[in-house]
């Protein structure tokens, strides 16, 4: 992993860092990787394996990184207006990043891909709303669906108990970000049963929120079994998956991953890394795809106020 000096004008005062894969003469992918709360670059890199993977199948992993001087618990600012709007703050600084990628190295740009968790799964959900076009497909783990706050209060609101907005509301917002789109992004969404930080609901939301972008209904889903885990999936009309869901059961706030024991990591044995990286087509195995009907979505879980505000300590203090 390479620190990389000069990128636009960084508007958002993040470092940038990337990983590119050695002899390959072909256009190859890039994957956009965004670190939770308490995390640097490195730590998310370490824990999730997304440089191992690129190294190994030749493609690029490119990872901004916040500064504590302006969030202190290293969050991104998913919930500050300034900085998930297209032309400033955090999101403009991310953009400037890719198109630096982009103009310097043979990538496809047809194959970019962005993922993050916590408050990097909300930042992703911010440029796949924001920049449709950019990306092919992105997978928000633990995160929440854009526009679910624009304040810290509001943003422990909506870590509390999901957003208050409607399907229809929380698609709107994105159709205002974006007016005109007309292709949009595969997105995979994947979140713990038991995360006390941000709530299940949350993930429930960013299900409704992407069903309501691609016009599909909710009560069309299908459901297979992987890794001993829940998948829920929904398909368009040609019949490709637009929309999946991953709940993994009994896991708090983290990231399902095999490698690494650092802040986050589930230790559940389930390696989301490869999962989303498969189901991208970055590996030589095709994505999963089952045709098992499921019943309606069940209610999410919540947690006590004492659990989220001892989260929260950590996150605004």
């Amino acid at each position: 992993m390479e620190r990389q000096v000069a990128f636009g004008s960084n508007p958002g005062n993040l470092d940038m860092y990337c990983c590119l894969p050695e002899g390959t003469k072909k256009l190859f992918p890039l994957v956009v990787a965004l670190h939770g709360c308490n995390q640097s670059a490195k730590d998310f890199d370490l824990m999730s394996g997304w440089s191992e993977l690129g190294r190994e199948h030749g493609f690029a992993v490119m990872f901004p990184e916040q500064k504590c001087g302006n969030n202190p618990q290293n969050c991104f600012n998913w919930f500050i207006e300034k900085h998930i709007s297209s032309d400033d703050g955090e999101i403009a600084s991310i953009r400037a990043m890719i198109e630096k990628m982009l103009a310097e190295h043979p990538i496809d740009r047809n194959r970019v891909f962005v993922t993050g968790l916590s408050a990097g799964g909300a930042m992703s959900c911010a440029l796949l709303a924001l920049f449709p076009d950019l990306f092919e497909a992105g997978a928000i783990i633990a995160g929440l669906p854009y526009g679910a706050a624009l304040n810290p209060i509001d943003a422990i609101t909506a870590m509390a108990f999901g957003p208050s907005q409607s399907s229809r509301e929380l698609g709107n917002l994105i159709r205002r970000a974006s007016p005109h789109q007309k292709r949009w992004p595969k997105v995979s969404i994947w979140h713990g049963s038991l995360d006390g930080v941000v709530a299940p609901a949350n993930a429930q939301a960013l299900v409704e929120q992407w069903l309501d972008i691609h016009q599909v209904s909710q009560a069309g889903g299908m459901r297979d079994e992987i890794d001993g885990q829940t998948r829920l999936f929904w398909c368009n009309g040609p019949g490709h998956v637009v929309v999946e869901h991953y709940l993994i059961h009994g896991m708090a706030h983290g990231l399902p991953a095999e490698a690494g024991a650092a802040l986050y990591d589930s230790g559940n044995g389930m390696w989301s890394t490869m999962r989303i990286a498969e189901s991208w087509g970055l590996l030589a195995r095709q994505p999963l795809e089952a045709e098992a009907p499921f019943p309606a979505h069940e209610s999410a879980s919540f947690f006590g106020w004492p659990a989220l505000w001892s989260a929260m300590g950590r996150v605004f203090k």
